[in-house]
């Protein structure tokens, strides 16, 4: 089968490889998918690059630990172990799984993956699960997001903005997207009740107040952002700018939570956790029509290095997704 690696780190167009490898078997507890669509995260590009490089004491000094890319995928499951007994072949499905840029990829049957809704296609669940469970869990478990509370979105319309402003809404919350210009009406179609174009509006001089700030662009300090947000409000750190080769986003999160010492805000950074319950909720959204994904752009595995890039050039809207 087809497999995209990289043995070392640097450029996606120059370190990533299509080659051929063995068809995985799976064990008693797992799942063997026939991939038919996968997506690319920030979290991809980063471990192509080795950027931010104080995170290769963990993925890695001096080449990387794990060589098989890829985490999002979607599918149709062509054998199971013997201990399974949730799946069975030919069942369509969709999760988060290393190594998820080939032709088949093997998951533990109990780990982060479910059923694909009918009616939601291979692209579209494939660009949720990493992106989409970030957004879920920002909100609901660490944002503590209650139904008729006031969101702020800051950098809603890359994968993880545009399903934070579908779950805020899910939730019941009333929602501001803040996103630039070319990417106002489609913050608008996916339900924000207010957007903010920062080309030409300042969101921290705005009157409204809010409960919750889930920042993902990571572009304005909290000192600023803090003017808009209620007293016991929270924020919730998802991303930052990557220019910064040696701490990428982390000089942002570390900067925000000085901040948060001094003046007594609540700041919470995490890594979302891929787990089948999180999963279960995502398809159940997918199933009620309450989450879509925005597809920005659709490479063949062939050109996966070229995807990556395309995600590290800039701020796609939505989901890149790669296709076998």
């Amino acid at each position: 089968m087809r497999a995209a690696v990289a043995e070392r780190y640097g450029p996606p167009a120059k370190v990533v490889e299509l080659r051929e490898l063995e068809k995985p078997t799976p064990a008693d507890d797992e799942v063997l998918v026939h991939v038919r669509a996968a997506s690319v995260n920030i979290a991809d590009w980063y471990a192509v690059t080795g950027r931010p490089q104080v995170a290769r004491f963990t993925t890695g000094l001096r080449r990387p630990k794990e060589k098989r890319l890829g985490v999002d995928y979607a599918g149709v499951v062509e054998a199971v172990g013997s201990g399974v007994t949730d799946f069975r072949p030919g069942d369509e499905v969709f999760g988060a799984r290393t190594g998820a840029y080939a032709d088949y990829v093997v998951a533990k049957a109990d780990r982060a993956i479910v059923h694909k809704p009918a009616g939601t296609s291979f692209e579209e669940a494939a660009a949720v699960p990493v992106a989409a469970i970030t957004a879920l869990q920002a909100l609901r478990d660490k944002g503590g997001l209650a139904a008729g509370q006031k969101v702020l979105v800051h950098g809603a319309s890359g994968g993880v903005g545009t399903y934070a402003i579908q779950i805020a809404k899910a939730l019941g919350a009333e929602v501001t997207a803040v996103c630039s210009t070319p990417n106002v009406d489609i913050a608008r179609s996916l339900g924000a009740d207010r957007v903010v174009d920062y080309t030409v509006a300042d969101c921290t001089k705005a009157d409204e107040r809010y409960d919750l700030l889930i920042d993902i662009a990571g572009t304005l300090p909290l000192r600023r952002l803090r003017r808009v947000l209620e007293p016991g409000s929270t924020v919730v750190l998802v991303g930052g700018k990557r220019k910064n080769k040696l701490l990428g986003p982390l000089g942002h999160i570390v900067r925000s939570k000085v901040t948060a010492i001094v003046t007594r805000q609540r700041v919470v950074f995490f890594v979302a956790k891929l787990d089948k319950a999180g999963m279960e909720d995502l398809r159940e959204l997918l199933e009620a029509g309450k989450l879509t994904s925005v597809i920005d752009s659709t490479f063949p595995l062939e050109r996966v290095a070229e995807a990556l890039g395309h995600m590290g050039a800039g701020h796609p809207r939505g989901k890149i997704v790669v296709t076998p």
